[in-house]
């Protein structure tokens, strides 16, 4: 029965998660970095996205190879590339909304702090619309 409590509301609607995009400075910045890949790479990363979702809305444990935590509320995508690595940064939002920030391509081990704070300042300015 908590299974079911999870999937649905108060008024028996089911309730999935599901990707949004975040508007910031009247762009959508992970969009931004989608359109400046490849359409294969943008695939794998819709893909990617799409496995996330399935798992969530299963209630089944997310594997760190596909997204993992990182601070402040932000977390990644991780897509592994025939050539390259990308990270596509998300938050959670209100009713099992998954809100991405921005994307990139990995360069190195760490993954690099301006990416975090722009997917952070990105949900601030979310959150201060919101309210």
């Amino acid at each position: 029965m908590h299974f079911l409590n999870k999937l649905f509301n108060s008024e028996l609607k089911l309730i999935m998660y599901r990707a949004e995009f975040a508007k910031y400075n009247g762009k959508i910045p992970f969009l931004e970095f989608l359109h400046s890949l490849p359409k294969v790479e943008q695939i794998e990363i819709v893909a990617a996205i799409d496995k996330f979702l399935d798992l969530k809305n299963l209630n089944n444990r997310i594997p760190e190879k596909l997204s993992k935590f990182l601070r402040d509320g932000i977390f990644e995508i991780r897509v592994q590339h025939s050539n390259k690595i990308s990270r596509s940064l998300y938050f959670y939002e209100k009713d099992k909304t998954v809100l991405f920030t921005n994307g990139f391509i990995k360069k190195s081990q760490k993954t690099p702090s301006n990416a975090i704070d722009k997917a952070i300042e990105i949900k601030k300015h979310h959150q201060n619309i919101e309210n």
